[in-house]
């Protein structure tokens, strides 16, 4: 499948690759369909791109690459919506928001991103555990040199 993108022009994005949010992303409630583009050759970031809106596309992460020890509990009603059978079939990611000053990037912790790649159904998982931020520094003082 032919998808228009953001930040690529148009890229060939296999059907197996594009996820549907049940019920949206919060702010983003009428698009469902997203091409999952990765980018393993640039630090594990994915694109995460509309379908339906080539100027909605989020920068993914995996959350483990940021934090050691990511360990959430997701909600019945998750495992109920994406019909999640075993943990394996889970792929977690948390949204990146990328400033002109890169040295302020954040990840939201508090908020990730699960798609079941069993059937490609995908929701963004608010957390009700205060142990996660949203806005999460990437890049810790001290730590940006060239």
């Amino acid at each position: 499948m032919l998808v228009k993108t953001k930040f690529f022009n148009e890229v060939e994005v296999d059907g197996d690759e594009i996820v549907t949010f049940v019920e949206g992303i919060p702010g983003f409630k009428d698009l469902k369909r997203y091409a999952l583009i990765k980018q393993e050759d640039v630090l594990d970031f994915s694109y995460l791109q509309s379908v339906e809106d080539v100027g909605v596309c989020f920068i993914l992460v995996p959350p483990a690459i940021l934090v050691g020890n990511y360990d959430i509990e997701i909600s019945d009603d998750t495992v109920k919506k994406l019909d999640i059978e075993k943990p394996e079939d889970v792929e977690l990611y948390v949204i990146l928001t990328i400033p002109e000053d890169i040295r302020a990037m954040t990840a939201n912790l508090k908020a990730p991103i699960l798609i079941n790649r069993k059937n490609n159904k995908a929701v963004q998982e608010i957390l009700q555990d205060d142990a996660y931020s949203i806005t999460h520094r990437v890049i810790k003082e001290g730590d940006a040199s060239c």
